[in-house]
C-alpha cells in the first residue's frame, strides 16, 4: 500500500483555522473529557515542535477509534513513527543547542557586567552574591541541613521557583544536594543572613537545564538562611558483647544464653536513639 502526504500545515496555521469554528459548547462530562484529551494532545505537539497536518491527525483518530481499515498497515506505522521521532529528537536537540548557546553568550554578559558593581563579590569559581542581611548565627557546613525561604529567577527576571509558590513553607535539603552554586554560599552564610545569588550555569543546571530552565541558564537566587537542623548522628560502632536471652518458652525447650561478640555480627554499628 502506497501512502504520500503532499501537504502539511504548520500547527500554528491549522490551530489558528480551526479556532475560527463557531463555539463549542461542553454539555456534560464526555464532552469535556474529549476536548480535554485533544487539548492535552494538541499542547504536547506544540511543545514538541512537531509538524504537524492537523486534518489528517483527526482522520486518524476516527479510524483508529471506529476500528476502520486504516491507511497504514502496522508495519508501515510502526516504519513512519520510527522516522518521525527520529527527526523530531534531531530537530529539539538542534533547537536546544542553539537556545544554549545564546543563553551561554547572554549569561556570561550578564555576569561580566555585574561582577562591576560595587557590592558584588565574585568567588574564583565564578559565583556571585550580594549580601542583603547579615545574620548572627553560625555557618552550616556540607553535612548539615538547612531551612530557607527563596526565590529564584532568570536573568531576564522571569521566576522559576520560589518557597512562595510551594505554599510559603520553609524548604528543608542537605546543603550538600543542592547545585553547586548554593552549595558554596550556604557553607558562607550565617544563619538569620539574607543573600542574592548570582549563580553561573556550570554552578546550576549546566547544559542540561532542569524543567523550567534551559541549557546553559545564569540564575538568580534571593535566599534567607533560617536555621541550621540537626544533622543525621552517624552510627557507633558496637564494642561490647551482646547478652542473648530466651524467652521462658524457649528456655523450657532446652534454649540457652548466648554471648554475642561484636565482630559476630554482620552489621557491627548501632543507631543512635
Amino acid at each position: 500500500m502506497k501512502f504520500a502526504v503532499t501537504t502539511f500545515l504548520t500547527i500554528g496555521v491549522a490551530l489558528s483555522t480551526w479556532a475560527a469554528d463557531a463555539k463549542t459548547e461542553l454539555k456534560n462530562q464526555r464532552d469535556k473529557s474529549s476536548y480535554a484529551i485533544g487539548l492535552n494532545m494538541g499542547k504536547n505537539i506544540r511543545l514538541q515542535g512537531a509538524d504537524i497536518n492537523l486534518d489528517l491527525l483527526s482522520l486518524g483518530l476516527k479510524d483508529g477509534v471506529g476500528a476502520t481499515t486504516p491507511l497504514l498497515t502496522d508495519e508501515q506505522m510502526k516504519e513512519v513513527m520510527g522516522l518521525f521521532q527520529t527527526e523530531l529528537r534531531s530537530k529539539q536537540e538542534a533547537k536546544r543547542k542553539e537556545q544554549g548557546e545564546k543563553n551561554k553568550n547572554d549569561s556570561e554578559a550578564f555576569l561580566a557586567e555585574n561582577k562591576k558593581k560595587a557590592d558584588i563579590v565574585t568567588l574564583p569559581s565564578g559565583l556571585q552574591y550580594k549580601i542583603l542581611t547579615t545574620g548572627k548565627g553560625v555557618k552550616p557546613v556540607l553535612t548539615d541541613k538547612v531551612s530557607v525561604k527563596y526565590r529564584g529567577t532568570l536573568i531576564n527576571g522571569t521566576e522559576f521557583d520560589s518557597t512562595e509558590k510551594n505554599g510559603g513553607k520553609p524548604a528543608e535539603f542537605g546543603v550538600g544536594g543542592v547545585v553547586k552554586g548554593w552549595t558554596e554560599a550556604l557553607q558562607l552564610m550565617t544563619t538569620g543572613s539574607k543573600w542574592q545569588l548570582f549563580i553561573p550555569s556550570e554552578l546550576g543546571y549546566g547544559e542540561r537545564g532542569s524543567r523550567n530552565i534551559e541549557p546553559n541558564s545564569a540564575l538568580i537566587f534571593e535566599v534567607e538562611l533560617l536555621e541550621i537542623l540537626k544533622a543525621a548522628e552517624a552510627a557507633q560502632p558496637i564494642t561490647s558483647d551482646i547478652i542473648k536471652v530466651p524467652s521462658a518458652d524457649e528456655l523450657k525447650k532446652g534454649a540457652k544464653i548466648e554471648v554475642i561478640k561484636p565482630d559476630q555480627l554482620p552489621n557491627q554499628t548501632v543507631k543512635p536513639k
